[in-house]
């Protein structure tokens, strides 16, 4: 394809079989027509994050970043996203709850929109690491609109030390 905007999907899962859902979600959205998987980071492993903040007691999480092109719109990929969440067995029961498969898109371009269903970029991934981390490695120029260069971002993170 090649065509198509570039956009950034963020995954993780800390239930089930968490590396074969990631992989199959990873197969699955690259099989979606209009989407094609450009880079994917080796997963990491991350603690869970809770509205008021890691919990050490819930299951670890796996998280990567995938970069594609995409000739579907910003609402039509992140609704492919949803439907991939719930054909992985994701229930919405509580806000930052554990989850078999969490796809968050992060960025679609240079797009900038605050719509109830779709905020972008998405409005906390400057601040997290899991997301970041992964992005570097498979963009290592990646930037977060608005924000900056990810290696900045990250580094800032980091306290300046990388």
């Amino acid at each position: 394809m090649s065509a198509g905007t570039p956009a950034v999907v963020a995954f993780g899962a800390n239930l089930g079989d968490r590396v074969a859902t990631i992989e199959a979600a990873a197969d699955a959205l690259a099989a979606t027509a209009g989407v094609e998987l450009v880079a994917i980071a080796p997963l990491i492993e991350t603690p869970a994050l809770r509205p008021y903040g890691v919990d050490r007691d819930a299951p670890a999480y796996l998280n990567t970043v995938a970069v594609l092109r995409t000739t579907l719109e910003p609402a039509e990929l992140h609704a492919v996203l949803r439907r991939l969440e719930d054909e992985f067995g994701r229930v919405r029961t509580e806000r930052w709850g554990d989850r078999t498969l969490d796809l968050d898109l992060i960025v679609f371009g240079e797009v900038v929109q605050d719509d109830p269903e779709l905020t972008l970029p998405h409005p906390r991934a400057h601040e997290r690491d899991f997301v970041l981390r992964p992005w570097l490695v498979a963009d290592p120029l990646a930037e977060l609109p608005g924000h900056g260069r990810v290696d900045g971002l990250l580094a800032a993170l980091d306290g300046g030390a990388r």
